[in-house]
């Protein structure tokens, strides 16, 4: 786990300008260039698709998902081999092919021309092409005649080169098809870079033939074989989506010393049993060495991409310190402390990775001077050690802010911009280095059950930062997009939205689920690492996820509706009726469900903490129901009853089964207004 510095991310929340695009079109990311026209593209049985220019196995195969995909948004079965046509509904046109292994900074520009007799998309190569199919599928529409497409002009190509999603599996392993389909996920919304976290502490996750004991020993059975490796690498390279994999060193390596303890720093003996201590290489053998060299040699193989993650973050240097032999290695080496030995073990390890054709990363740990300008250095720190990658000459991309795990709304990650505080300041040359930022989805509380609703929707929200213009930045469009998409998501096989529907149904026991998903709907886990923090023993990374906590989304859509009726409703001086009605009826639900759910809390031993939650969700409905009321007849609540509301609302403040009540908030704005008159129109 990370312990980021949070209270460093509210710097990164300006103020952001309205960009709201005027042209209606729900799509994710935004292109850079869109001119709508008029008219529509019908597309109907008849719809074909025709290459032109450069052809190759990987289009093909692109355009045979698109034509497969658009024949489930449309429920049509359409024809599945590319058209010889002169008059295609789509034409497509790629100038030359991709790289054979995709390299960063390829061209993945595209221009997608629709009128209302056919469509044509171009692009200098495949990867162009994938991503305008994508804008197509987003297009795509119901109409009173039948589906189409928008007659339009998209010219579009992506603000930064690298857009990235970690997925940790080191701490809780995830199968292939779960990845598989958030590598759907990804492709749809344009994001090019998985960055595969692949051992921890807690499991080694990758077959090994030439130390076969990393994962016999360090893995507890649940590991990829090579060529289920190889498999997903090339799933992802015809989705246009570069692998990256980490491998940490020299921190973090329990799991690697529980087959090869001689490895350590410390005598062990080591085990991925849970509650074991973090773990360190020993930078002075050169036995160490010598196995990373023929690791890494395997693993290359495995992993075509130019870049090879080595982790270098968090080295606990308690093993270190209590060594004697590494301490005399330090003085003897005129080294002032443990990260003058942390640096000497990374020119090591990047010699070895450039004998091997890999370009090394490493989080911003890893940043010193005596490591050449070809290492490209990850922040999860703060915008300020980007910056100050970039001005000291090395590749640097973004991650602080994009942790899923934290649990933020989408609007708070969508405000974290990779050129914005410290690096706002950089010239051009500095800025260009800084070469994109990565989503993080860290795994301590994750299942293959729920790991979809974690890193979607929110994370197009992301895909968008790093792709669309700096100027599209409106919150409020954001989200509108977001939810268009966030259903069409689920036709790539995501579960973000429909998993907690069954997960509902395995904590009530039963399928009446209404009054559980009520509550389920304005609750949201607690934040950062609050979770972790409330932990009475040491965390259990084998202990059971199935509490509400581990089903509910980590932004509850109905509070964000909740809090945007009620501004209106303010906003208007208390005269929408519309808002006003869907605020009782929401009140008047939350204020009745405690007494519909509180017999399903005694009968499920899963749901019995939930008990205070539900009675704080009815209570504050009852009090959102008389503020109404006092506003409805423009009589000024009692001093004394606000009070008392206020202290009921401070109370439902406080996080409860490691859940947090959302309507909270708006709900204490609505009693603080019913203080005063209702204002005239």
């Amino acid at each position: 786990m990370r312990i980021l510095l949070i209270a460093s991310a509210a710097l990164l929340l300006a103020s952001l300008a309205v960009a709201q695009p005027q042209h209606g079109l729900n799509l994710m990311p935004m292109p850079s260039s869109v001119q709508p026209g008029v008219g529509q593209l019908p597309v109907d049985r008849s719809f074909s698709v025709a290459i032109t220019g450069f052809r190759d196995a990987t289009l093909e195969r692109g355009v045979h998902r698109f034509v497969a995909e658009l024949s489930r948004q449309t429920g049509m079965f359409l024809k599945q081999k590319p058209a010889d046509s002169a008059h295609p509904a789509l034409l497509i046109h790629t100038v030359h092919g991709s790289e054979r292994v995709q390299r960063l900074g390829e061209d993945e520009s595209y221009e997608l021309v629709i009128n209302e007799s056919g469509a044509k998309l171009t692009a200098p190569s495949p990867l162009g092409i994938l991503h305008g199919l994508q804008t197509f599928l987003q297009l795509v529409g119901t109409t009173a005649n039948g589906f189409a497409v928008p007659v339009v002009t998209i010219k579009d190509q992506p603000r930064f080169a690298w857009r990235g999603l970690l997925i940790d599996v080191g701490r809780h392993f995830i199968p292939l098809d779960v990845l598989k389909r958030n590598l759907d996920g990804m492709a749809a919304v344009k994001m090019n870079v998985l960055h595969w976290h692949l051992y921890d502490n807690e499991g080694f996750r990758v077959e090994s033939k030439r130390f076969p004991k990393l994962q016999e020993a360090g893995s507890d059975g649940l590991y990829y074989t090579q060529d289920e490796i190889r498999d997903f690498v090339a799933y992802a390279h015809d989705r246009g989506i570069r692998v990256v994999p980490e491998f940490e060193m020299p921190g973090h390596s329990r799991s690697l010393f529980a087959g090869y303890p001689e490895l350590a720093s410390g005598p062990g003996p080591y085990t991925v049993e849970p509650g074991g201590a973090d773990a360190v290489m020993d930078p002075t053998r050169g036995k160490t060495y010598k196995f990373i060299d023929k690791f890494i040699e395997e693993m290359a193989k495995l992993f075509p991409d130019d870049y090879f993650h080595i982790g270098g973050d968090e080295v606990n240097g308690h093993q270190w310190d209590a060594n004697p032999k590494i301490q005399a290695f330090i003085h003897a080496h005129g080294m002032k402390n443990n990260q003058d030995l942390q640096a000497y073990f990374n020119q090591r390890l990047q010699k070895i990775l450039s004998k091997h054709h890999k370009i090394m990363m490493g989080w911003d740990e890893v940043l010193h001077p005596d490591l050449p300008k070809t290492v490209v250095v990850q922040s999860w720190r703060g915008q300020q050690s980007l910056a100050t990658a970039a001005q000291q000459g090395y590749s640097s991309l973004l991650s602080f802010g994009y942790y899923l795990d934290l649990m933020w709304p989408a609007s708070r990650h969508y405000a974290v911009d990779p050129i914005s505080g410290a690096a706002a300041s950089l010239n051009p040359e500095e800025k260009s280095r800084i070469i994109g930022g990565e989503a993080c989805m860290w795994s301590e509380w994750i299942t293959p059950e729920n790991i979809d609703s974690r890193i979607w929707p929110r994370n197009a929200a992301i895909a968008e930062r790093l792709w669309s213009p700096p100027e599209v930045q409106d919150p409020g469009s954001m989200y509108t997009r977001l939810g268009e998409l966030s259903w069409r998501l689920e036709w790539l096989g995501l579960t973000h939205r429909s998993s907690m529907i069954s997960a509902l149904h395995r904590l009530a026991g039963t399928d009446d689920i209404i009054a559980l998903r009520t509550l389920a709907e304005v609750v949201e886990p607690v934040k950062d690492y609050a979770r972790m923090n409330s932990l009475k023993t040491a965390w259990d990374f084998r202990g059971p996820l199935n509490r509400l906590v581990d089903t509910v989304r980590p932004e509850s859509d109905q509070a964000r509706h909740f809090r945007d009726s009620l501004q209106a409703y303010i906003g208007s001086g208390y005269t929408d009726r519309a808002a006003e009605g869907e605020i009782r009826t929401l009140l008047a639900a939350w204020r009745d469900n405690d007494a519909r759910l509180h017999p399903l809390l005694e009968q499920s031993f899963l749901l019995h903490e939930l008990a205070p939650l539900s009675e704080d969700l009815s209570t504050l409905g009852v009090a959102g129901l008389l503020a109404l009321d006092y506003l409805d007849k423009s009589a000024p609540s009692p001093e004394s009853w606000r009070a008392q509301q206020l202290a009921l609302l401070e109370r439902a403040k406080t996080p409860k089964a490691d859940l947090l009540l959302m309507v909270v908030a708006p709900l204490q704005q609505l009693i603080e207004a019913s203080a005063g008159q209702k204002q005239k129109p």
